[in-house]
């Protein structure tokens, strides 16, 4: 299993993926029925999101932590819990600042890590 802060450079990794637009990289970094739920609450698939990043309807200008990466493994589950800096737009809309809680669900899998689940929380 790895250290702990392997996960933490992996989730790093996959965010600078998303922000750069390499959508081949970032796809083997997430489960085949990977979903997200969105801070507004909607639900994507892997293609939704990663579709959505690369035709430029979801434009990130900057997805990071904001402070520790907090990472809780059991066996060949983890879950990571971390604030992010964010800045988003698309449809049109210019890219603005979001912050947000993120807890971010790992599987072990035969191609690696991955992450299956994904859910942000907007901070107001």
């Amino acid at each position: 299993m790895p250290e702990l802060t392997d996960l933490r450079a992996l989730e790093r990794t996959r965010l600078a993926h998303l922000v750069a637009r390499r959508i081949p990289e970032a796809a083997a970094l997430h489960t085949r029925d990977f979903t997200i739920v969105t801070p507004s609450g909607l639900v994507w698939t892997k293609s939704e999101y990663l579709g959505g990043i690369e035709s430029g309807e979801i434009n990130y200008r900057r997805f990071e932590p904001v402070g520790e990466i907090d990472v809780l493994m059991d066996g060949a589950v983890a879950v990571l819990r971390y604030r992010s800096a964010i800045e988003i737009g698309g449809n049109g809309r210019e890219p603005g600042p979001l912050s947000a809680w993120h807890l971010d669900c790992y599987r072990h899998t035969d191609a690696g890590w991955q992450v299956q689940w994904s859910q942000a929380t907007e901070i107001r």
